[in-house]
This record gives structure tokens, sequence and C-alpha cells, in this order.
């Protein structure tokens, strides 16, 4: 060993700078390429080892080689072969680099921290004062983050020790006390005009509203915490949420409207993928509501956390991930593709991704067409010109989802690569972590280098019927209704695609020649079941009428007599209701009594209220009074069995041109588009 350092001592020292220095190089750049081979678990965990082995050998049989080059004088030799080494060292630098770049883009999707908002709102024409006649309203739930936590902390910060709190179990509740004057302000999300703007109530909230104060802090992401320890290669669903920001990306607490879930099973071994789009007008138990029924898109409130407990009470089957999409990063994305192709369904206009009409509308004509990002987040928005409203938008937004999947298949460029990476990255979050979201390489590679290989998605459609009905803190709304047994169809379908369920064999097929085969949607079928139904508004109907109406339904009448005089009442107005004590739209399957007042007139007396109860058992006995008691002067809102057949007709929603045997077409889900006119789609 001395001989050889003796020897070393010796050469040329120019010779022995250049071994200096790249060796130093080379050692480093191994170290880079180590970390970042380090980083990609789960991808090609075997070559990796190899590769790292081969390397490290290769660093030694540098220094043996170099120094046998150096001690046998041949100089123009060494030279080469530290030129080589030199090409190497880079090449691995540059590797390490991209790898890490790769990482920390795919990193950032997964938002450990983000920053959680609260505000102090009033109607514009309110003016604030900190004092205890000033009622603020506050979410009751002590874990409720920008409800409660936040809420609390902007009282301390602002000093608004004066004011007098009430407490709500239901933001949209407290909302409506806001509207009614019963409170003077409310503390809620800063993001409170995307999440209620969709409601028909609140559809100018952010024009009729204005924030006092505001309190901000970046905060563990509480929706990270709901992690699966389902690895992505096996069968997993994932839930995409949309979020419709006016702005690209997602830093802050992406509080989103709800109009948009889309739940996904995926199975990596056949790459068959089922979607299932949730209809936002969904009536169903809110989780984080103490399981209160209203529409689906409310649970958004909660955040994903809500969502997912809801969507998994309603099917029964675990949620393994969420992402959370921007829908703005739609156009990113699908510009970062060049554009995907897709048959367009319908000729339409629609709002640009800033909400403009005018010369930025976006109008697309029917047929086979390569969109770009503008055009494929138009097609994913619209809704208000489709006859099936969301029920059509829902399919359109699976057909751009189906689209981006195809067209990624193209990627073969390293900076096509990373521009859709960039422009996912930037506007998705997800609790997915990174290691798992590396496994998704196997899957890609098999996409890429299988020529057999691709995603086969199955569609489904759940249907069911309309139905206005009374929602606390909203009113009378549109709400959709869906047939448990569609959705027990589509809930097997899922099941068999994540290896639940073994699949029912289909052992005959009927073909003809004269027709083009369809593959079937799951759930879209039709069924004369047995359905929901509203309470209507009696007043101005008869007690007759009423009788008649509660004993079919097996409910309780109890009246209480308005005695009039005729100065007060004319004789037509006998035997009248003229109140009750449960509202309109409340569901009939949750009565079982009910109280009206009923007019009485009395030719020789004065006005008066009549005192006691008549009940079911007294009907036939109170005949006698009532002089008027046809059904003639049945308010509109209220007909005979006959015409509420009518009206609940062809109310189950399909595609355009679909017929059915029991004539259940949808022609009324255009309610949705009125009720929520405004809403902010996805």
């Amino acid at each position: 060993m001395k001989s050889i350092i003796r020897k070393f001592k010796k050469l040329n020292i120019k010779y022995k700078i250049i071994f200096y220095i790249i060796s130093i190089l080379f050692l480093f750049s191994i170290i880079f390429i180590t970390q970042g081979l380090l980083l990609l678990k789960n991808i090609e965990t075997f070559l990796r080892v190899i590769v790292l082995i081969l390397i490290y050998i290769s660093y030694f049989v540098y220094l043996f080689i170099s120094i046998l080059l150096l001690f046998s004088k041949k100089n123009k030799s060494y030279i080469c072969n530290s030129i080589f080494i030199l090409l190497i060292s880079v090449l691995f630098i540059i590797g390490s680099i991209y790898i890490n770049k790769t990482y920390n883009i795919v990193d950032k999707m997964n938002k450990k921290m983000i920053t959680y908002s609260t505000s102090l709102v009033v109607m514009k024409d309110t003016e604030f004062k900190n004092n205890k006649d000033f009622v603020v309203g506050m979410i009751s739930d002590e874990k409720d983050i920008e409800g409660n936590i936040l809420a609390n902390k902007l009282i301390d910060k602002k000093n608004l020790d004066k004011i007098d709190i009430k407490y709500y179990d239901n933001p949209l509740e407290m909302l409506s006390d806001l509207y009614k004057n019963a409170i003077n302000g409310v503390l809620i999300s800063s993001n409170y005009v995307i999440s209620y703007s969709g409601y028909e109530n609140y559809s100018n909230i952010g024009s009729e509203t204005k924030v006092v104060f505001s309190y901000k802090e970046k905060m563990e992401n509480q929706d990270i915490k709901l992690s699966s320890n389902k690895s992505l290669t096996e069968p997993f669903t994932i839930l995409l949420l949309g979020v419709d920001s006016e702005k690209d990306g997602l830093s802050s607490n992406a509080v989103f409207n709800g109009d948009t879930m889309m739940l996904i099973t995926f199975n990596p071994t056949t790459l068959n993928t089922t979607i299932f789009s949730i209809p936002r007008d969904t009536y169903v138990p809110i989780a984080c509501n103490g399981k209160k029924s209203n529409k689906i898109n409310s649970s958004a409130v909660g955040g994903a956390t809500c969502v997912i407990n809801t969507i998994q009470n309603l099917i029964g089957i675990d949620i393994d991930y969420y992402v959370k999409i921007n829908f703005k990063g739609v156009v990113d994305l699908v510009e970062a593709l060049k554009g995907i192709d897709v048959n367009v369904p319908v000729d339409f206009c629609e709002q640009d991704s800033n909400r403009n009409f005018g010369e930025s509308e976006i109008c697309l004509s029917k047929g086979e067409q390569t969109l770009n990002g503008e055009q494929a987040l138009a097609l994913s928005r619209h809704r208000h010109s489709l006859p099936l409203g969301d029920f059509q938008r829902v399919q359109h937004q699976q057909l751009v989802v189906e689209a981006m999947a195809n067209k990624a298949k193209s990627i073969r460029s390293i900076n096509m690569f990373y521009d859709v990476l960039n422009a996912v990255s930037k506007n998705i979050e997800t609790n997915i972590s990174t290691d798992e979201m590396l496994n998704l390489y196997n899957v890609g590679k098999k996409m890429l280098f299988e020529n057999d290989a691709s995603i086969n998605i199955e569609k489904t459609y759940l249907t069911g019927y309309d139905l206005t009905m009374l929602i606390p803190g909203l009113g009378n709304v549109y709400t959709f209704q869906y047939y448990e047994e569609s959705l027990n169809e589509i809930i097997k379908a899922m099941k068999v695609n994540l290896g639940l369920e073994e699949p029912e064999l289909t052992k005959t097929f009927n073909f003809s020649v004269n027709y083009t085969y369809e593959v079937p949607i799951v759930g879209k079928q039709y069924y004369s079941v047995k359905r929901n139904e509203a309470l209507p508004s009696f007043i101005g109907s008869s007690l007759n009428y009423l009788n008649t109406w509660a004993d079919s339904r097996n409910i309780n009448v109890s009246v209480n007599y308005v005695t009039e005089g005729m100065n007060g009442y004319d004789e037509n107005k006998n035997g009248i209701i003229i109140n009750q004590n449960i509202q309109k739209g409340t569901l009939v399957s949750n009565v079982s009594n009910i109280v009206v007042s009923v007019v009485k007139v009395d030719k020789t007396s004065s006005s008066q209220l009549v005192n006691g109860n008549v009940t079911s058992d007294d009907r036939k006995n109170n005949n006698d009074v009532i002089s008027n008691g046809d059904t003639n002067n049945v308010d509109n809102s209220v007909g005979d069995e006959d015409k509420k057949d009518d009206d609940i007709k062809n109310d189950v929603p399909v595609d355009d041109n679909e017929n059915t045997d029991d004539g259940d077409v949808n022609n009324s889900n255009n309610n949705s588009d009125n009720n929520d006119e405004n809403n902010l789609e996805n």
C-alpha cells in the first residue's frame, strides 16, 4: 500500500487533480442517484437494488482502472476513461434531479397542511355592533374547525366578547335565520359563497351579504387522516370531488359545493373501472348532520370526511381514497394532454372558465371532435339547456374522464409528462400517500407496453323520481329520490369489480343485425314501486277531501272549527280548511296525525273558535256541519288520485331517446335547474 501511495505522489500533478475531481464528482453523483432511487418505493424494487449494486461496483472499478492507467502512463486512455466517467456522473445527477422533481410534484398532491378560514358574515345593510343585542350564529359542534374552533379564535382575536352567540347544529338553518333577521350575523367558513350559492334561497348570497371580520390559520389537513391501508396494487375505491374554484390550484381549505361526486372502483389486475356519478340532489341521510336526510351535496359543507361517511353509509362499501379536483384545473390538464377526443352528445353554449358569457362564451356542436381545455370544462359544467339537467351532465363528465384516461396513454415525451403531472398536482388534493401513488407506475407500464391492455370503463346510471319536499333551512326544494333496486344493481357491479362478490354469468344473448348493439348501463332500470310523497297544502280545500286523502294513507285528522258570522266569511267558505299544523312538503311517511282549522259559518253568531277536536272517528258525524264539501274548492296543489298519478308520471331520468314500457321518462328534472338556477356547477 505504501508503495502505491509513493507511486501516486510521483504522478503528474494535472492528472492527479483530474483524478481527485472525477472521483469526488462520481461519488457525489452516486450518492444523489441513490437517494433518488430510494424514493421510488414500490417501483421495480428488484431492478433498483441491482442497479444500485452495479453503480457502487462501478465506482471501485473506476478507481482501480484509473490508477492502473496512471501507473502504466497510458495518459490518453486515462483521459478517455475520465471523460466517460464524467458523462456517467452528469447522467446520474440529471437522473436524480428528475426523480426528485417527479417525487416532489407527486408529494404536493398530499397536502398535509392547509389554510382554514372563518368569517363573521352579516347581511349587506346590517351594521355590526359589538354588544349583547347583536346575535351571531355559530355551529355547536366543537370539532368543526371553521364553524366552531376558528370561530371562537376570531371572537378572541377581535375582542367580540360582548356579542350574543346562538348555537346551531345545521349551517343551513343558521343561514335561514340570518335571512329572516332572526339573528344579526353568522360565523361561517370564508368559502361560504361557493358552498351555498348553489341553493335557490342563497343564489345571490355573495351580493346580499358582507364579511365583517375574518381569521385564518394553517393547520393539519383533517381530511387526509382518512387514508386507507389498502395498496393501489389491489382493487380499490376512490371518490372524486369537484371543487368549483375561481382560481387555479388548491392551497386553502377546498370547501366545495358537492355538485360533482364520482365514485370510482378500479381493479389494477383487469384494468376494469366502474364510475358511479351521484346526482347532487339525491336525498340521503347526512353523516355529519345527525344522519338527518338532505340533498347529498349538502354533505360537502362538512368536508371530504362528511361526504365519504355519507356515501359509505349509503352503499355499504368502504371508500379507500378521495381526490378533490379543482375543475378549473381541467383546462390545464386537457391542454397538457394536447386536447382530448370526445363525441359531444348535444349542441350547447356555456360560460368559460372565468364564468364569462358574451365573447368568451364556449359553444360546441354535436359530434366527434378534439376538445381543448376550455371546451372540455364547458362540456363538464353545462346542464341548463339539457332536458335531463344534472343527470345528463354527469354522463358528460364521465365522457371527459374517459377521454382523458385514453389520451394519457399517448404520453411519450418527458416534457408532456411533466406538463400533465404539474397540471394534476396543482389542482388536486388527495389522501393517497406519495408512496402509494407511485404504485400506479405498474398500471401505467401495463397500459403503455402491453398492446392489448386498456382501461375498460363500466358506466352506471342511478334512476329514480323527482320530489319537491320541505328541508329545514331551505324550504320546499327539488330532491331526487333514487330507486333502491337501481342503487343495489350499481353496488353489486362495484363489489364484483372489487372482488367482494362473484359475478353472475349471462348464459343467454339476443342479437339482431337490424339493431346496433349497445353496452348496457348498470342501474338504468325503471321500477313500479311505492314512492315517497310530500304533504300538500290543504288550505282552501274541503274537509271532506282531506278526510278521503288521509284515510287512504292511515293518517288521523283532528279538526278545530272556527265559527264565523256572515260578516266574516261567506257561506261558500263553510267546511273549508284555513290552517294546518304540519308544513307543506313534509314527507307523508313521517306524518301520523294532522290538525287543521276549518271554517264553520254561523249566520247568527260572532266570530269565535270552537274549542275541541274532531278526529277521524268522528268524521261521519261532522258531515252535517259542512254545507259545501265537494272537491271543486280544492287547492290546485291537491288533486284526486288520478290527478296525482298524472303529476308523477314521466319522472324518471333517462336519455333523450330512451323509451320505457312503464312510461317513466323524466321531463321534470328541469325543476332542479329552476330551483338552482345560479348554482356553481362543477
